[in-house]
Order: C-alpha cells, then sequence, then structure tokens
C-alpha cells in the first residue's frame, strides 16, 4: 500500500512558476527530456510535443503585447522586437530564472554532458512549460504567464530597431557592394521542430552563419552575425 500511494503522489518539480496546475502531470512532462523515459515509454511523455505548442503559444502572446505595445511602430520594427523576445537565449535565460534546469528530467548521460544547463534544452522546457499551462488552464493562464516573464524585457529592450537582413542589404549597398545572397547549408530535426543553419556571403567578407527553427529566422541571425562581426551592431 505504501508502495502505491508513493507512485500516486503528485509530481512537484520543486519550482515556483507562479501557476498552480490542476493536472501536474502536464507539467511533469514539459519537463520530461526523452534521456528519462524508460524503453517501455512512449516517447510523447516527453516536452517535444508539448514544445511545438508552446513556441505557437509564446509568438501569438508577444506578438500580442507587441501590437498593444507600440502602436506606432512599423513592421519591420515589430519584427526585430518579436525575434528578440522569443529566440532561443531569451527563452533559455527565463527558464534559467525559473530553475526548469533543476526541475527538468533527463537522463544520466545528458545531465553529466551539462544538459541542465544547455542553451537549446533550457529553451525546448521553457516552451513545454507555457504549453503544459495552457492546456491546463486556458490561453487567458497562459498570456498571464508570458506577460509576467516576458513583458518586462519587451519594454526594457534597447537593441536596433532594424531587422538584421534590412540592415545587412542596407550597408552593403552603402559600400558599393552586390545584394548579400543567403543560402542554405543544413537542415535537421523532425518536421516539427526542424533547425536551420543559413549562410551569407557579402563580397569581400568571409561568410556569416546563423541557426534558426525557419529558414527566415535562419537568415536574420546569419545577418546579425556578419553585422556584428564588422561593428554595425554593438548591442
Amino acid at each position: 500500500m505504501a508502495a502505491r500511494k508513493a507512485a500516486e503522489k503528485p509530481f512537484d518539480p520543486g519550482v515556483d512558476l507562479g501557476y498552480a496546475f490542476e493536472r501536474p502531470d502536464l507539467l511533469q512532462r514539459a519537463l520530461t527530456h526523452a534521456s528519462a523515459l524508460t524503453p517501455g515509454e512512449n516517447g510523447n511523455q516527453s516536452y517535444q510535443r508539448l514544445e511545438f505548442l508552446g513556441d505557437r503559444v509564446l509568438g501569438l502572446v508577444v506578438a500580442t503585447m507587441l501590437h498593444h505595445n507600440f502602436p506606432n511602430a512599423e513592421e519591420g520594427e515589430l519584427a526585430r522586437r518579436f525575434n528578440h523576445m522569443v529566440k532561443r537565449e531569451t527563452c533559455a535565460e527565463i527558464a534559467a530564472e525559473l530553475n526548469l534546469g533543476d526541475a527538468m528530467r533527463i537522463g544520466l548521460s545528458e545531465a553529466q554532458t551539462g544538459g541542465r544547463k544547455k542553451t537549446a534544452l533550457l529553451a525546448d522546457i521553457c516552451e513545454a512549460v507555457i504549453a503544459a499551462i495552457y492546456l491546463d488552464g486556458g490561453y487567458p493562464a497562459a498570456e498571464a504567464f508570458v506577460q509576467r516573464l516576458w513583458k518586462p524585457r519587451m519594454l526594457s529592450w534597447s537593441g536596433p530597431l532594424r531587422d538584421a537582413k534590412t540592415t545587412l542589404q542596407e550597408w552593403a549597398q552603402s559600400k558599393g557592394l552586390p545584394t548579400p545572397n543567403y543560402q542554405v547549408l543544413t537542415r535537421e530535426g523532425p518536421d516539427h521542430a526542424p533547425n536551420f543553419v543559413v549562410g551569407v556571403s557579402v563580397t569581400g567578407l568571409e561568410r556569416g552563419e546563423g541557426a534558426g527553427g525557419s529558414k527566415r529566422l535562419a537568415e536574420q541571425n546569419a545577418a546579425e552575425t556578419v553585422l556584428r562581426r564588422e561593428g554595425v551592431w554593438n548591442e
């Protein structure tokens, strides 16, 4: 009987998300890396499907926040702000603040290679948690969670407001150089969570590379690599 009670004990991740789950199993799944599953467990018990959904929920909430808070901003500025808010590094930073790395359920080998601190894993877990909140409490709950953690960053960010591709093209033209040329170097990962690596070539310069979950985002990151290297962007 004691063993049965222990097995039925609700999952407690030991972190404060500012949200109480009606279904703790959703949070448990959001915090579970595939390496923690036993051979007999379904792969859907890891965070991957939730990460796919959470990415979309995060995007909608952030886009709505930007639309309301920057009524005079043009599309290019909104896109630049949006990319900064939803990028992997921002999500990983928030995950670290919430101590999601410590709460993550991962296999021994993954833990020994620093999995709890890997930017990619932290970002994925963060998005999975958003999805878990959305499925448990609906859109208002997920919106409140995102607003609480992302809105201060949105209002305090002071980076370049032009998107990287446009800025790089204008900079190249000002130097009398041809339009930058973008090329997909690799595409990896499953269809629901691809990862693109794109290279951008500017005449006379070393190629810049960038990665992202879409071709467009990878192109932006590649352009940003060149802009930073050439000292055009210094944020």
